[in-house]
Formats: structure tokens, C-alpha cells, sequence
């Protein structure tokens, strides 16, 4: 099957993907509805985005005009023919530095450097900062002459998150830039910021009337990721060339890419969700390989959660599935290093998305089965102690349960139990052990659900694994002598409430297993199929 026009796989410059002849998911509408104001924006969202990509395209309509946009939206839209100094700032190239002094010297380069080519000139003997003189020198450019784009604004802020008085001194250096700015707004034509972790206008730029946050503004939900209209419209090729390798029709494949790589909302009305780019690029690029974790892998673990969950517990892994509120305000203001949200923290790394809102709360979850899975790693590696599940014996666990029996399965969960950190860990009761069994199964790339129902009532725990589907019912038990009578009431609830029957086009394994509080592991199981055993 003949493929069309390329991906534009890697290239975050929109004159390159013109010029190369690449795919271009038109999102020039909502440009032009941005870049025709005098006013200037905040967007944030997660690392690998889009986010660059934007930045870039602004870059070519003010630098270039309509030159890089035939055939596209805008090109009936855009009537500015000014011309501006366009300045790009990437902040990603002063977020590695280790000290005050250090990021302070960084921080003066670069927006020297930035800004020279267009006159500004640093006097050494001077008494005053370069950002005195950047505000002197800048103070006298004609009205609405330049457009300043700034990309990963956060990225030193991220870089210092552990060290407060770090953190505090980047912040103020950071203020000094922005109130430079802020105090000749009269020459920005159009001013646009981009970054991962919202920390706030008042914080950062001093006045919430400074920046316009459209981050979570509905009207700009779409602005970054793909639709699955847009995927039809775009990828309709390769979208079906996949679809023949899979066995499945188009608009099966397409609910398999949401399923894995879509359900992102940024949209305060929660109306619109986008797939992540990257992730479907990946997997169009080369379908072959299958739905594996572009994302996560190549940069959905961004510095911010590196930082902070270094020194931080994630939260309760016993809430692993549970949908989780967070205040809304606390999504467009995390400027407390101190106190830092970690669902907040999550949900603007991508970790977590928008289910709804209700009232001044966010109500938020995974938004598929890709990071769902990076988070069940995270949870994992806090559990086990930052050990791999192959360091403690349990590697391979999805090809196990699809292939072994339910002795070796037993046997690997009880590997995983012997290695939790039980001082930070303790397993408590029979919630706490479901919920870190499905931790360990969705961190392995399985589909795991807790408290599934029927109409007899809901089973602990089952999970899909290749041909097999497993159910499993979990009972806890304090003493030695309260195992077999514990044991008998977990299958008893299996054969009466028909868990998992409802399957009849996978082999089911019915499993009771019985976890010693005192042992700390499985040491009675039975599968309904198989007589009692005793680990």
C-alpha cells in the first residue's frame, strides 16, 4: 500500500515540515485567533506536545508572513503585514546550572545573546544589571515592534524544585526579566509563553492581568494534540495501513490508539479530548512494533516529577484507580515549592487528566492505557524501593500469566510482597493488597480492574492476559489458624457470585489466595479447577 506525504516525526520546526513536504495537522484557525490580538498568552501542557512546534509556527507567521501557510486556514484570515523582531526564548538551555550565582550567569548570556542582534548592547562597567539595561534599552524601541516567544518557561524552575532558597533566588531573577517586559508592554506586539508546570502569574510574572491563561480555556482545548477527526483526516493512510497489519478495521485501530494514547482534556468544560502527537506518530511510524510506551519513554517523565518525587511519596498507592479531586485553583498556581500538590503536579505532567469539574474542584484520572501503565512503574519502583520488577524475581509477569500456571504466579507475587518496603508499605488489609497487585499488573502493561461487577455483586480483581483471563478474590489473615476458614470463604464467594463467568471467549482462572499479615505473603491458594495448595 503507497503511503502519503511523510511524518513529520522529530521535526518541531514548522518550516522544516513545510519545505520537507511532511503531514501538517492544520491547526492555523486558532492561530490566527491568537496571533491577530495584542495580547499576551500562558499555555501549558505536558512535555512532547506540540508545545515547540507552536512557538515555531508564530516564529514563521511574524517573521515571514503567509510564505509557510499556502493552503492553509490562515491564509484567507491574516491581513497583518507588519514586520517584528522576533525573539525566541528556549528556556531549556539555562535549566542546568548549580548555583545562584551559576544560574544568574546563565540566565544574563542568554538573554543577551537573544537579544543583541536586534541593538541591545551590555555595558560590563555599568552599575546596572543586564536586565537594568535590557529594561533601559528596551524602553526605547518603537510601540508593538517586537514578538517574543518563550518555550519551556519552567524548565529552571523544575531544575531546582528540591532546593527552596535555589528555587526562590531563580524565581526572582526570573521576576526581574518578566517585570522588564511588563513595564514596556507597549512594545510587544504579541508575547507567548509556553511551559509544563504552571507556577502562576501573580508568582512569576507579578500581575495576573499580565498574561492571559489559556491553558485550560476550552475554546483552545484542541489547540495541541491530535482528534481522532483529525487523525482520520490526516493519517487516513497509514491509519489503514496499520489497521491491515493488525487485522482490524480503521475505526477499530482508531478506538486503539485512544484507548492507549488518547483522553487528554484540557478543556474547562471537559467537552474535547486530544490524543498525545508523539505517541500516535511513533506508532504510525512503525505499527509493527505495536502499542508500546512512546510517551513515557521519551520524555512523559519530565524533570518536574524527577525532581519532586525524589524527595516526595507519590500519593497512597492504594488509591492507584481511584479517580482523585483536586482544587482547580491549584491547576493554575503551583508556586509554593514547599507545598507542592502532587495531583496538581501530575495532572499538568500528563500523569492525570480532566474527567470533570464541579464547582472550584477538579475531578481527575489516567487518561489511557499508556500512562496508566507509567504511572503503575512509578508506584511500582516506590514500593519495591526504586528496585525492577526483575531485580526481585518477577520479570516477564504479562507473559507468565498468559503462559504459566497459577502456582508460578503465586510464586511471583509472593517475590513482589517479600521486597515491598513494609515500613513505608505496610499491607493492612485486604484493600491495600488488592490495590498493590494491581499496581504490579498494570505496571506491567496488563489491563487490571479492581472490583469489577455482575449482578451477583464484584470480584477483587481481574486481568487480561493474552488468550487467559484471570480472576482473582482476595482474603487476608492475621493468625495461622484463621488461613484454611479464610480460604474457604474466597473460593466460597468465587463458585456463589459466578465472578468472571461472564468471559466466554477467553480461558478463565478462577483464583482464592490467602495472604499471611504476619508471613507478609501468599500462603494458601486454590484454583477452582485445582485441588488446595500451600505455598
Amino acid at each position: 500500500m503507497s503511503l502519503p506525504r511523510p511524518l513529520p516525526l522529530g521535526n518541531s520546526s514548522f518550516s522544516r515540515i513545510k519545505v520537507a513536504g511532511q503531514i501538517y495537522v492544520d491547526k492555523t484557525r486558532l492561530i490566527f485567533d491568537l496571533a491577530s490580538k495584542k495580547e499576551n498568552f500562558l499555555l501549558t501542557r505536558p512535555r512532547r506536545f506540540g508545545k515547540s512546534l507552536l512557538i515555531s509556527t508564530f516564529e514563521s507567521l511574524f517573521k515571514f508572513g503567509l510564505r509557510d501557510f499556502r493552503g492553509l486556514e490562515i491564509e484567507k484570515l491574516w491581513k497583518d503585514e507588519g514586520e517584528f523582531k522576533v525573539v525566541r526564548l528556549d528556556f531549556l538551555e539555562v535549566k542546568n546550572f548549580q548555583s545562584a550565582e551559576d544560574f544568574s550567569a546563565k540566565l544574563d548570556s542568554f538573554l543577551y545573546r537573544r537579544f543583541r542582534e536586534f541593538g541591545f548592547v551590555f555595558e560590563p562597567n555599568s552599575d546596572q544589571t543586564v536586565v537594568g539595561q535590557f529594561s533601559e534599552w528596551f524602553g526605547l524601541q518603537p510601540n508593538n515592534s517586537f514578538v517574543i516567544l518563550v518555550d519551556e518557561y519552567d524548565s529552571p524552575l523544575t531544575s531546582c524544585l528540591n532546593d527552596h532558597k535555589l528555587f526562590d533566588h531563580v524565581v526572582n531573577r526570573l521576576v526581574q526579566f518578566y517585570s522588564a517586559l511588563r513595564s514596556n508592554n507597549e512594545k510587544i506586539r504579541f508575547l507567548f509563553v509556553t511551559g509544563i508546570v504552571n507556577f502562576g502569574k501573580a508568582c512569576l510574572f507579578e500581575a495576573d492581568n499580565f498574561l492571559l491563561d489559556i491553558s485550560l480555556n476550552s475554546r483552545y482545548g484542541t489547540l495541541l494534540g491530535f482528534t481522532p477527526e483529525e487523525i482520520r483526516d490526516y493519517f487516513g493512510a497509514y491509519l489503514d495501513n496499520a489497521a491491515e497489519l493488525h487485522g482490524l478495521s480503521s475505526e477499530q485501530l482508531l478506538q486503539e490508539l485512544i484507548q492507549y494514547y488518547g483522553g487528554f482534556c484540557f478543556d474547562n468544560s471537559t467537552s474535547t479530548q486530544v490524543l498525545a502527537p508523539w505517541s500516535v506518530l511513533r506508532f504510525l511510524s512503525a505499527p509493527e512494533n505495536g502499542f508500546l510506551d512512546y510517551w513515557f519513554e521519551s520524555g512523559g517523565k519530565p524533570q518536574a516529577l524527577s525532581e519532586h518525587f525524589r524527595s516526595e511519596k507519590l500519593t497512597d498507592p492504594c488509591q492507584f484507580d481511584k479517580e482523585k479531586l483536586v482544587p482547580l485553583a491549584e491547576l493554575k498556581d503551583l508556586s509554593n515549592a514547599e507545598r507542592l500538590s502532587d495531583v496538581a503536579l501530575l495532572t499538568q505532567a500528563g500523569y492525570l487528566t480532566l474527567n470533570k469539574i464541579v464547582g472550584s474542584t477538579a475531578y481527575v484520572g489516567y487518561p489511557n492505557v499508556e500512562v496508566e501503565k507509567a504511572m503503575a512503574l512509578l508506584y511500582t519502583g516506590q514500593l519495591l524501593s526504586s528496585k525492577t520488577v526483575e531485580q526481585v524475581g518477577a520479570e516477564n509477569l504479562a507473559y507468565r500469566l498468559a503462559t504459566e500456571n497459577p502456582e508460578s504466579i503465586v510464586h511471583l507475587l509472593n517475590c513482589l510482597f517479600r521486597s515491598i518496603d513494609y515500613q513505608k508499605y505496610p499491607v493492612k488489609d485486604e484493600y491495600s493488597l488488592r490495590a498493590f497487585v494491581q499496581v504490579f499488573f498494570a505496571g506491567a502493561g496488563l489491563e487490571a480492574r479492581a472490583e469489577v461487577h455482575n449482578h451477583l455483586g464484584r470480584s477483587d480483581l481481574e486481568v487480561k492476559a493474552g488468550s487467559r483471563y484471570w480472576v482473582m478474590e482476595f482474603k487476608c489473615a492475621e493468625r495461622a489458624e484463621n488461613v484454611s476458614r479464610k480460604l474457604e470463604e474466597a473460593v466460597s464467594q468465587l463458585n456463589e457470585k459466578n465472578y468472571g463467568l461472564q468471559r466466554r471467549d477467553e480461558e478463565i482462572i478462577r483464583l482464592a489466595l490467602v495472604f499471611s499479615l504476619e508471613k507478609r505473603e501468599f500462603v494458601k491458594w486454590k484454583s477452582l479447577e485445582d485441588f488446595e495448595k500451600t505455598c
